[in-house]
């Protein structure tokens, strides 16, 4: 393929563009971290959920399940310095 000065010149510019694109999505995958839930429903709480959901809405399920679990934290002992006991 021939190119003249100005082809040459605007291909070596997107082929620098492409691998400073590149370096950045090399960077974002090295920094990512595996997306592990907090708790692993059974498969009966999964679809409750998902009943509940569409029956209540996102938000208000999350609200309800997020209250429901401060609660049960409410009742765990407590060590000496006050903070939840670890299990």
């Amino acid at each position: 393929m021939k190119l003249n000065e100005n082809e040459k010149k605007s291909l070596s510019d997107s082929i620098d563009k492409l691998n400073e694109g590149l370096d950045v999505v090399i960077g974002l995958y090295n920094e990512a971290e595996a997306d592990k839930p907090l708790i692993e429903f059974d498969q009966e709480v999964i679809e409750a959920i998902e009943n509940a959901k569409e029956t209540f809405g996102d938000e208000e399920i999350t609200r309800r399940i997020n209250t429901i679990i401060k609660e049960i934290f409410a009742f765990l002992p407590k060590d000496e310095k006050g903070k939840k006991l670890k299990e």
